[in-house]
């Protein structure tokens, strides 16, 4: 190691660069228990752009009433409008009335956010499966008429809190239909991060063998069970180039209640800089913005990374966390 960076060994059969697709903003802070000022959030993007990211989601325009987080998205969107045009601020959309909202903002990058079982579907949208895609088809053919570049998130990809494991070709049925409506890019979500690099590699596999392209493909993995970077490594191998993180690991606090697992950017920039991939990020930029993100929420980052590369791990005798659950 030098300059705290990892000494680069690179590995064959990966891709050469990958885009690292920033959703601290959104689904960091939306699991935050605390709401952050507007200004804090305009001023964390910012700081997320000039690190080096070029895909920042930027917040959600869903109801105030079920993401009180997020309900300055109309306040957060001017306040961001002098970043430059080459970066991708995508936001979530819910329905059509979320749609309106961000192109009333002038959004041009849009996210729909589907399940990939019924039991999800029903409670985060109260809706069938096949309900929630027809909800979501005239959003997106709407959006792709306005000319706006659509990613459609799949949740519970690997598995279900309430159904358990999600059999593969179901996967494939949702991911199919949203590409037939027009989305541009997919995102597979292991939601509960029970996936393993094996369970990655076949979904992977299966989801080509049905003719979805890997191109189109992101991967988003929670790290609940520590797997995140190994089944990160196992969608690089198959040739995915398009990885979620959050930023020090927001939303994915293991000393909260509401924590998710989110992989921290830093982490898997650590881990990518090694393998010899290109980010475009510079990782001291990034830690020093996720440090900062942390004092504002009162409680030290979970990313290894940054809590490595500020000395937060270096307690007297100790090898845990030298704080408190919050």
């Amino acid at each position: 190691m030098t300059d705290g960076l990892p000494t680069r060994f690179p590995a064959g059969g990966l891709p050469p660069e990958v885009r690292i697709y920033e959703v601290g903003p959104r689904d960091g802070l939306q699991n935050e228990q605390s709401t952050v000022p507007v200004e804090v959030k305009a001023e964390f993007i910012h700081r997320l752009r000039d690190a080096g990211l070029r895909t920042i989601e930027a917040t959600s325009f869903v109801h105030p009433k079920w993401v009180p987080q997020l309900a300055d998205a109309e306040q957060l969107m001017p306040l961001i409008s002098d970043l430059p045009r080459d970066l991708r601020l995508p936001v979530l959309v819910p329905n059509a009335r979320g749609l309106e909202r961000a192109v009333a903002h002038g959004c041009r990058d849009i996210a729909v956010f589907a399940s990939a079982t019924e039991s999800f579907a029903k409670a985060n949208l109260n809706r069938t499966l096949s309900e929630s895609l027809a909800m979501f088809e005239p959003v997106v053919t709407r959006a792709k008429a306005e000319g706006q570049w659509v990613r459609g998130y799949v949740s519970m990809c690997f598995g279900d809190p309430w159904e358990g494991a999600v059999p593969l070709a179901q996967v494939v049925g949702v991911c199919r239909a949203l590409l037939e409506m027009g989305c541009d890019e997919l995102s597979l979500g292991d939601t509960i991060g029970v996936a393993t690099p094996g369970h990655v590699s076949a979904l992977l596999a299966a989801l080509n063998e049905a003719g979805v392209p890997t191109g189109q493909l992101a991967v988003h993995f929670h790290d609940t069970y520590g797997q995140a970077l190994s089944n990160t490594l196992a969608a690089l191998q198959h040739g995915v180039a398009t990885v979620d993180a959050s930023a020090g690991g927001l939303g994915g606090c293991p000393y909260a209640k509401s924590a998710t697992g989110n992989l921290a950017t830093e982490d898997l920039v650590w881990m990518l800089r090694g393998l010899g991939i290109d980010t475009g990020v510079d990782l001291a930029r990034l830690t020093d913005t996720s440090d900062w993100m942390a004092g504002r929420l009162g409680r030290p980052s979970p990313s290894r990374t940054v809590r490595a590369l500020t000395g937060a791990d270096t307690g007297p005798g100790t090898d845990q966390p030298s704080h408190k659950e919050q």
